[in-house]
């Protein structure tokens, strides 16, 4: 239970979803209890930005992370991968404000991720148990959780499309179990749906090569699905992600039905707003959240004392 962070940097490259620019992103070690902290990189120069329920600012089609100031969207997906890799310490800066889209999967990242290696650090990695049983339900959408030694998605999606229907997943985190299980499956939508989105100026960098797209009755990718479950599964990948905003890494059983960005991050401000009645929390290990020098030492290049 020692946290963790990269023994190196790892580098990526891509097309921005939403922008269609091609955005590129650069992940850091970081010393222990910082957490996860973006450096996002525009015209006024770095500035930083730490996840956490409240500072998720839009939700639709993706999770943008802000404060007022500095805006970084898209980042279910490397989220997901740093949590489902167990990394639990690592500065992301991000050249624009968008994270690259990749394949619409989380796979590229698992994959440099695991090259720049990982290294345990001597400080316990902060957890919020969930501690007694808890059901949030709106709209159709419900997500339950209960106490569990681990972290256990159960998922269930239910769409009116001959290719999709009714589909249920279960999946207990390792990294090994995200990597083989999770990581490859893709984003998914629906061709009704794109002209709308371009529009309103949304998914301009999507296409066939980082996404699923269906039509009315049939996929459109002629490699077709990687997994025949491969949308609930991807929604689990989400649903790491959109949970990897909270301050510390939670555990339990949670049974996931007919939920989304927004709807999972109000439950994760529920959670959090009502920590008292539903978590256990080691307050030993305190998160930090405060970049210093090391920050600044490691976008520009130079090694940390800590490390």
């Amino acid at each position: 239970m020692k946290q963790t962070t990269l023994r190196s940097s790892a580098d990526f490259t891509g097309v921005g979803l939403h922008s269609g620019k091609q955005v590129s992103m650069r992940i850091h070690p970081a010393p222990a209890d910082s957490g996860l902290i973006f450096a996002v990189r525009g015209k006024d120069g770095l500035r930083y930005l730490t996840p956490s329920p409240r500072k998720v600012v839009a939700t639709g089609l993706a999770t943008t992370l802000g404060d007022g100031v500095t805006r970084v969207s898209t980042v279910e997906h490397i989220m997901a991968a740093l949590v489902g890799l167990e990394i639990d310490n690592a500065l992301v800066e991000v050249q624009g404000e968008e994270v690259p889209i990749m394949d619409g999967s989380a796979s590229s990242f698992v994959a440099c991720l695991e090259g720049a290696g990982r290294l345990y650090l001597d400080r316990k990695r902060r957890i919020a148990r969930i501690r007694r049983p808890v059901c949030f339900e709106q709209d159709g959408k419900k997500i339950t959780a209960r106490p569990y030694s681990g972290l256990r998605i159960e998922y269930c999606i239910d769409f009116a499309h001959p290719k999709i229907g009714t589909q249920v997943f279960t999946f207990d985190s390792t990294p090994h179990s995200f990597k083989t299980q999770i990581a490859s499956a893709r984003t998914f939508g629906f061709v009704k749906d794109i002209a709308f989105l371009h529009k309103n100026g949304l998914a301009l960098g999507g296409s066939l090569e980082n996404a699923v797209v269906f039509s009315e009755k049939d996929i459109l990718n002629p490699e077709g699905l990687r997994y025949a479950d491969e949308m609930v599964r991807h929604k689990i990948l989400d649903f790491l992600g959109d949970i990897g905003v909270a301050p510390y890494r939670l555990q339990g059983h949670f049974s996931v039905s007919c939920s989304g960005h927004e709807f999972n991050n109000k439950f994760v401000q529920f959670l959090f707003d009502n920590a008292v009645y539903y978590l256990d929390i080691d307050r030993s290990a305190e998160p930090v959240f405060l970049p210093g020098e090391w920050a600044e030492r490691l976008v520009a290049g130079s090694v940390p004392a800590w490390a």
